[in-house]
């Protein structure tokens, strides 16, 4: 199975990586310019990664990009383009991972459904998104 990128024209909507994915190489889906990096890392056994630390560096965020791991059911996401327009459905379950990078999304849960969330902060409260009712085609 393959890395599915979701966009509308130029603009990259989210990445989903779905559960079985496999690659026999280190491999970052993301551009360098996106304020979360996504990427693939196998090792083999014995492997090692050197000890170290990261350097302070200030970035500037303008989106929040957010990471879900769907670690138990399964979960319908409808994604929209940044103007709040129906774009398309995907249903991730049991395993995958999306990155959401820009543009709306609305949640379905089709099971009972346990995610892990990962998002760069400080997070804003009710500032940090705009609420809207998606139409759908």
């Amino acid at each position: 199975m393959t890395l599915e990128l979701i966009s509308d024209n130029d603009q990259i909507i989210a990445f989903i990586i779905p559960a079985f994915f496999s690659s026999e190489k280190i491999e970052f889906f993301t551009p360098g310019t996106f304020s979360q990096q996504l990427g693939y890392l196998p090792h083999k056994a014995g492997d090692t990664i050197q000890e170290h630390v990261h350097v302070l560096h200030c970035r500037e965020i303008q989106y929040t990009q957010e990471t879900l791991f769907i670690r138990k059911g399964k979960v319908k996401i409808t994604f929209y383009t940044d103007d709040q327009k129906y774009l398309t459905e995907r249903t991730l379950q049991t395993g995958d991972v999306i990155l959401l990078a820009s543009g709306g999304h609305g949640f379905e849960f089709l099971e009972d459904t346990e995610m892990i969330e990962v998002k760069q902060g400080p997070y804003c409260g009710d500032q940090d998104k705009v609420r809207f009712i998606g139409e759908k085609p």
